[in-house]
């Protein structure tokens, strides 16, 4: 029987929950260690249409990136996401900074995607790269077009070598970067980019949801091979934010 501590045990093995940062609340945070997986999905957020597609596949596990709690949560009612996991007797295991830090996480797999020989220094939340000489609006374009998204960035007008990279919500981490000519995340706020001009760096971001969703049929593989037994679903999530052309 492989049971909802199986997953967990093999999870921390990929991306240690003791690594995740002091204001994240990854790990075990729905339902019942001891029971029996009859199938899993895989998702970068639980939200209620994660929710319902489980329990439309079968599925009595959620493992996700983003943590379906985040902050005490001072109501429990039906229609809320928690309740309606726990209603339904569906578990959720969230790895969300561990998933970032860890070899072969959202960094890793977003510099892969990228082209980008990525490599750590100090805040293992990071990434580095050296890369082919570019402009801002060049490596933007790639980024762009790689990710099949729209890119914000501010332009230093510097040729860029050397970049950091953190996906998601990643924008402060440039100020600790060091010295580099450009910064890449998911979302930043408008400070974020004049700052980012202040300090004369190129700050690049190419949206929350399309930094780290590759992440995810990365993780599918990982658990369909160490659970062969068991079906692991890619819930195929869309961005819920929308473009207007």
């Amino acid at each position: 029987m492989t049971t909802v501590r199986d997953f967990f045990e093999y999870l921390n093995t990929l991306a240690p929950l003791e690594t995740q940062e002091e204001w994240d609340n990854s790990g075990m945070l729905v339902g019942d260690m001891n029971a029996e997986v009859q199938a899993a999905a895989v998702a970068l957020d639980i939200d209620i249409n994660a929710v319902e597609k489980a329990k439309e596949l079968g599925a009595n596990l959620i493992v996700s990136h983003h943590p379906v709690i985040f902050s005490a949560m001072k109501k429990f009612t039906r229609g809320s996401v928690a309740f309606e996991l726990a209603s339904n007797s569906i578990n959720a295991i969230c790895m969300h900074t561990p998933l970032d830090i860890a070899d072969g996480g959202t960094n890793d797999t977003l510099a892969e995607l990228l082209g980008f020989k990525a490599y750590k220094k100090e805040n293992p939340i990071m990434r580095f790269a050296n890369i082919e000489e570019a402009s801002a609006e060049s490596l933007a374009s790639h980024i762009a077009k790689t990710l099949g998204t729209k890119v914000r960035y501010a332009d230093s007008g510097k040729p860029i070598r050397k970049i950091a990279m953190c996906t998601g919500g990643g924008a402060s981490l440039m100020y600790e970067a060091g010295e580099i000519d450009a910064f890449i995340t998911g979302d930043a706020k408008h400070n974020d980019f004049l700052d980012a001009l202040d300090i004369g760096i190129t700050l690049i971001a190419a949206g929350h949801h399309e930094t780290e969703y590759p992440v995810v049929p990365v993780l599918v593989k990982k658990l369909k091979e160490q659970f062969p037994d068991i079906e692991i679903i890619d819930i195929k999530q869309k961005n819920p934010v929308n473009f207007t052309e």
